[in-house]
């Protein structure tokens, strides 16, 4: 490739000192968003951004227009029925977003349209609708809309009846609002400075905001607050949680005005959640060194630990992430061998079976149930090769029923497609598994090209699923494979902490003996890696310590100056990451930080063709994190072929473009750069 002249960034040295340790950041200028130099230089990258981009302009539309072909672009999910009526979301083509609406007394009776998203996107360069919950009696809908992509939510309401929204509109909170059973009551989250969820209060439509009462106030900034009601109606729950302890206050939804009590006050170290189901709590939890949680139950008049008493015990083989309930059956919801699994125990009996699904390498997760007294679970399944497939299955009989399985248009065969596992053995003798996708007839003799995707950070599971997208690589003979690293979920909660803190390099060394196997045993021959967020982060650590084995990087709003945002306490995330990362005002931390993080360990070597991602308007991954990682790699590289792009996104944020299509179109970009890296056709 040809590379355009980069846009040049004004050089403003500024010393950063820590642990006696002082480094010279030239790019740390651009951490002043009012700087109208900034945005300038932003807007030059994006220029240079197109210019290099532009031979693969033909090749995007193709692969846009392949999307296209795919996808059912008018489309219904499947109804979900609710206090007497059936709820579904659509989309109609051409549409940007979606259309909510529902159906009273039977699935087939006229449509009721609830809320149009195009209808309060008109005008918007940026939209998205963050909640939509509506009341005990179906008569209101509380939804947050946001119109910037950062995380600001405002809060309206809506008369379901009339269409018309209320008066009452809460500003600059967040997504999370719960109903009390009144039906004009409900909780709300509100956050601090640093933009954390750090309040839950409690409001009554038509009365003044300023009314409004604060019900729970969290002073430690490693916590973050939310609410739910529960599932059986009963209580409105106040969550109180960093990423190793947890606190859990309740409240009757009856009686909103009522003391919280707490469930279990906090213990250092003690994970805990709470479903109520009849007159007991249902605690899933780590208490007792039960690394991969256990279930415990307690009654909702003195809930406290004192009082838990097992109902299923601590298992080695499968990490349970807690519990759904039905009125006689309690679903358990876990992750073992590296997918998601569903295991059904009938409340009275304990007698448990897992739903059985045809392929190993899949994912089965719950789908929408609300109501609580059924005995009728909806679940998905999809694998790398089965689209999203919605089934009722009536627990009382076993009697499963095929709702719906999101179309594949033009012709689609999963016969033609084949998923499988395989294992990577990483330099402590780690096995690490892989889900890989590929046509049948792609050969694995080490000429086909391959993606490898990964993130491995905050104990997030990475699943299996398909992807109407990812055909136009398959097709084209990519083998594609999600590499399932330590420091994510997948095989339980060790998993996670062997990836973390002071071990979070094994997170990259297990990436590279994936890349190291792909390459190898695995059967590809020219390779991409893509990660974003905490997986960009891996990106970066990876390619600075073995860039001659990929032959392009998607790095998506990749967290890659890891040092200097950690010590910044003003950052949004930054306190409560602190049990994810450690602290770097510890000198151990500190050096072991600095060790991997991306801009810091930039060196003169040969980097592969990169292309960055950022929003301007990201509060979870500052935009100048990759804008001064990308300008430092470009001092740096000894391969000046090998194009360094950076793509500001300068009306969005963490998520991208808003609208499917928009964001169809990001990610044919994505696509053609990963294709013109590897050359695997003459298509651009």
């Amino acid at each position: 490739m040809v590379s355009p002249t980069p846009p040049s960034a004004p050089r403003k040295p500024h010393l950063l000192t820590t642990h006696g340790d002082e480094r010279v950041d030239d790019w740390y200028w651009l951490r002043d968003r009012d700087d109208p130099a900034v945005i300038e230089y932003l807007e030059a990258e994006n220029a240079y951004h197109e210019a290099m981009t532009a031979r693969t302009k033909p090749l995007q539309e193709r692969l846009f227009e392949e999307f296209k072909a795919r996808i059912q672009e008018t489309d219904e999910s499947p109804p979900v029925f609710h206090g007497g009526h059936w709820y579904s979301t659509r989309m109609v083509e051409g549409l940007e977003y979606a259309i909510h609406a529902r159906r009273t007394g039977s699935v087939t009776a006229d449509e009721d349209v609830l809320l149009d998203e195009n209808e309060l996107a008109a005008g918007r360069d940026y939209f998205q609708l963050r909640a939509f919950e509506t009341s005990p009696d179906h008569t209101l809908a509380a939804y947050g809309v946001n119109f910037d992509g950062s995380d600001n939510t405002e809060l309206r309401f809506r008369d379901l009846d009339r269409k018309r929204d209320l008066d009452d509109v809460i500003p600059d909170v967040t997504w999370n609002v719960c109903w009390a059973s009144d039906n004009r009551t409900f909780f709300y989250t509100a956050r601090d400075a640093a933009l954390r969820p750090h309040q839950v209060w409690r409001h009554r439509l038509g009365d003044p905001l300023e009314q409004a009462t604060l019900v729970f106030e969290e002073d430690d900034e490693r916590f973050r607050v939310g609410c739910e009601r529960s599932k059986n109606g009963d209580f409105v729950l106040v969550h109180s949680a960093s990423s190793l302890t947890t606190e859990i206050h309740f409240v009757p939804a009856g009686k909103p005005e009522s003391e919280l009590r707490v469930i279990e006050p906090r213990t250092t170290g003690l994970e805990y959640s709470a479903q109520p189901h009849g007159d007991r709590f249902l605690i899933t939890t780590n208490a007792d060194g039960a690394v991969n949680f256990k279930l415990m139950e307690a009654p909702t008049s003195a809930p406290g630990r004192a009082n838990w008493v097992e109902v299923l015990g601590h298992r080695d083989d499968a990490r349970l992430h807690g519990v759904d309930v039905l009125r006689d059956w309690i679903v358990l919801i876990e992750h073992a061998n590296a997918v998601p699994r569903l295991r059904v125990m009938h409340a009275a009996t304990g007698e448990i079976r897992e739903l059985e699904v045809p392929e190993e390498v899949s994912s089965t997760e719950l789908g929408a149930n609300p109501e609580f007294d059924r005995s009728v679970l909806r679940f998905e399944y999809e694998s790398m090769v089965t689209p999203r497939t919605t089934y009722d299955e009536d627990l009382e009989t076993g009697e499963r029923s095929l709702v719906k399985q999101v179309p594949v248009l033009g012709g689609y065969d999963p016969a033609d497609y084949v998923t499988y596992r395989e294992w990577a053995t990483a330099a402590d003798g780690t096995a690490v598994p892989l889900s890989v996708v590929r046509r049948a007839d792609t050969p694995v003799d080490g000429t086909a090209p391959g993606m490898l995707y990964g993130y491995g950070s905050y104990e997030v599971t990475i699943d299996p699923g398909f992807s109407h997208l990812l055909l136009s690589l398959l097709d084209r003979g990519f083998v594609y494979a999600i590499a399932h690293i330590r420091g994510g979920g997948e095989l339980g909660r060790r998993w996670y902490d062997d990836g973390k803190f002071l071990q979070k390099r094994n997170t990259f060394g297990d990436f590279i003996a994936c890349a190291e196997h792909f390459r190898g045993a695995g059967g590809v021959g020219r390779l991409v890696a893509m990660g974003g967020s905490a997986g960009g982060l891996l990106m970066g650590a990876v390619v600075n310590e073995r860039p001659d084995l990929f032959d392009g990087v998607l790095a998506l709003v990749p967290f890659v100056d890891v040092v200097t945002t950690m010590l910044d306490e003003s950052i949004p995330l930054t306190v409560g990451e602190f049990e994810e990362w450690g602290n770097p005002k510890d000198a151990d931390y500190y050096a072991y930080m600095k060790s991997y993080s991306p801009y810091d360990n930039v060196t003169p070597q040969a980097y592969p063709p990169m292309l960055v991602t950022t929003g301007l308007n990201d509060t979870r991954v500052a935009f100048w994190e990759p804008a001064k990682w990308v300008a430092k790699l470009r001092t740096m590289t000894t391969n000046p072929d090998a194009p360094l792009v950076l793509k500001t996104e300068l009306g969005a944020g963490h998520g991208g473009p808003s609208g499917r299509y928009n964001a169809w179109r990001e990610r044919a970009m994505w696509w053609a750069f990963a294709l013109d890296c590897v050359a695997t056709v003459d298509e651009t």
